[in-house]
C-alpha cells in the first residue's frame, strides 16, 4: 500500500465512523454538564496515555473557552494533570488508585466524572467511576462500543463502535470538542 493510499483509507474509515457517534448521548452529556455548571459543582476527568492528553485538552477548552467572559463558569479538574500526585499514589498504593484516591478528596454528590478508556477496562478509570457513582456523581464514559466494562458502569456512555485506538482517539477528540464548543459557541 502506498503512503497516499494509507492516508486516504484512514480518512475514509474515520469519515464513515463519525456518523455512527450517538448524538443523543452527546446531547445528554451537554445537558448534564450544564446542570453541574449551574449548580456550582465540579466536572472531573481522567484517562491514561493519549486519553489523558484528551482529558487535559478538554479542561483547557472548558475552563478557558467555555467559561471566559461567561456569566456561568465551569469548574473542571483533570485528575491526571498532577504528575506528582499521580506518581505518589502509583508508587505507594498502586496504579489502579491514581484517580480514585484524589477523587475521594474532592468529589461530592452532584459533581460529574468523565472517564476515558479506549479498552473500557482501565482499572484506575473503572475504580474512579465506581466511587463517583457511589457518592452520587453523574458519570460519563468515552470508550469503545465493542467491549469493556466502562460503558456499562456509567450514567452516560459515549461509545465509538470501533476498536482501532487511533480512530477511537480521533472520535474522543471530536466528542469532547462538541461538548466544549457547544458552551463556547451556542450557549
Amino acid at each position: 500500500m502506498s503512503d497516499e493510499q494509507f492516508a486516504k483509507d484512514y480518512i475514509t474509515q474515520l469519515h464513515d465512523l463519525l456518523p455512527k457517534l450517538d448524538t443523543a448521548k452527546i446531547a445528554d452529556t451537554i445537558a448534564a454538564m450544564r446542570k453541574v455548571r449551574d449548580a456550582g459543582k465540579t466536572v472531573y476527568i481522567c484517562g491514561n496515555g493519549g486519553s489523558s492528553s484528551i482529558a487535559a485538552q478538554m479542561v483547557v477548552d472548558i475552563v478557558k473557552c467555555a467559561s471566559l467572559r461567561k456569566p456561568s463558569r465551569f469548574k473542571m479538574i483533570c485528575l491526571s494533570d498532577s504528575i506528582a500526585t499521580l506518581t505518589a499514589y502509583a508508587n505507594d498504593e498502586g496504579y489502579e488508585t491514581v484517580f480514585v484516591e484524589p477523587l475521594k478528596n474532592f468529589a461530592e454528590e452532584g459533581d460529574m466524572l468523565i472517564g476515558i478508556s479506549g479498552s473500557g477496562n482501565s482499572a484506575n478509570v473503572l475504580n474512579a467511576i465506581e466511587y463517583a457513582n457511589e457518592v452520587g456523581c453523574t458519570t460519563v464514559g468515552l470508550t469503545t462500543g465493542e467491549g469493556g466494562k466502562l460503558k456499562e458502569m456509567v450514567t452516560i456512555p459515549l461509545t465509538v463502535p470501533h476498536g482501532h485506538m487511533g480512530r477511537l482517539e480521533d472520535c474522543f477528540f471530536v466528542m469532547t470538542h462538541i461538548l466544549c464548543y457547544f458552551f463556547t459557541e451556542v450557549e
